[in-house]
């Protein structure tokens, strides 16, 4: 890994993760396709599968000045971009991606979030996981987006093995392409009004 080089989103083809992850490989390029098993179930049978949680998203280690190198890769479409220039996706991100990616039995996609409680995993194999916490029927799930795709992953938590994150924590979350948090947009507005 050279000096500068980020993680970044890339965009593939339709069912082109896993062949323009390799196709990257061989380039040299350290990648990352987050996955998860789900059953599909037939009339006759049932079929364990591993799918993308995010499809046609991969995540490369790169500098911009390989762009080139990414978009001439077989499947790839484009980078994520915010006004002409790819995203940096954080190391933290893509660290609990890759932790929660290891409850294989219980991740599952889910729909990006932009309100709730944003919680983090105070204790377990998870510990330091930040998210959103969500009850479905007797379980409770934190929901762990990552926000330049406006996607989102959730996996079965203890609700006791979670905290609440204080508000001003939340409102300084960096974000890119300028957007921001609800209690930052808030705390701008208030801050215009009193000048």
């Amino acid at each position: 890994m050279a000096v500068g080089d980020g993680w970044y989103a890339v965009y593939t083809r339709f069912q082109h993760e896993k062949t323009s992850a390799a196709c990257l490989e061989k380039k040299g390029f350290e990648v990352f396709v987050p996955v998860y098993r789900a059953v599909h179930r037939w009339s006759d049978r049932n079929r364990t599968v591993i799918l993308p949680l995010f499809p046609c998203y991969l995540f490369v280690r790169t500098g911009l000045h390989r762009k080139a190198d990414v978009l001439q890769t077989k499947g790839i479409r484009h980078m994520v971009e915010s006004a002409g220039r790819g995203c940096e996706v954080s190391e933290e991100e893509i660290a609990g991606l890759r932790r929660i990616c290891h409850f294989e039995s219980r991740v599952q996609p889910h729909a990006f979030w932009e309100q709730g409680d944003r919680v983090r995993i105070r204790r377990g194999p998870l510990c330091g996981i930040e998210g959103i916490l969500k009850r479905e029927k007797n379980e409770y799930r934190i929901v762990v987006c990552i926000e330049l795709l406006k996607k989102g992953v959730s996996v079965e938590v203890d609700r006791m093995d979670v905290e609440r994150l204080p508000e001003e924590r939340v409102a300084s979350r960096p974000t890119c392409g300028g957007s921001h948090s609800l209690p930052a947009v808030l705390a701008n507005l208030n801050v215009e009004r009193r000048a």
